[in-house]
């Protein structure tokens, strides 16, 4: 999947070890898409959840020990759609969101791609 104009989508990024933020907006540029937003600490992602300009998040669950839950209801409440990236599966996720789109680490770019997909439909 190759984004054009058209296509090509705003993500933000919440994933606090840098090598891992740093192969995930890779995978997103290989898609298409392209990180406007990255966060490494819950607080600036609970205030880039506020402010941003984005069509969508991908979003670590444990972000520098906290989990990332309060950004995610944030970016609910904004119509923001997300996903979850996790190393716990969909049993890692409270029970709110246990059958939100999630990937499982460590993921693929085909998975990426198959999540992103899913939230940006």
């Amino acid at each position: 999947m190759s984004g054009t104009d058209a296509t090509r989508r705003r993500l933000f990024v919440v994933e606090d070890e840098a090598l891992v933020a740093m192969m995930l907006e890779d995978m997103i540029e290989e898609i298409g898409h392209e990180v406007v937003a990255r966060a490494g600490r819950l607080s600036e992602a609970a205030d880039l959840a506020e402010t941003g300009s984005f069509d969508a998040a991908l979003l670590d669950v444990h972000v520098d020990g906290q989990e990332v839950y309060p950004v995610a209801d944030r970016l609910k409440e904004r119509g923001i759609p997300f996903a979850f990236a996790t190393g716990y599966g969909e049993d890692g996720l409270t029970e709110r969101y246990r059958n939100h789109p999630a990937l499982s680490k460590p993921y693929s770019r085909s998975d990426l791609e198959r999540v992103l997909a899913v939230i940006l439909a």
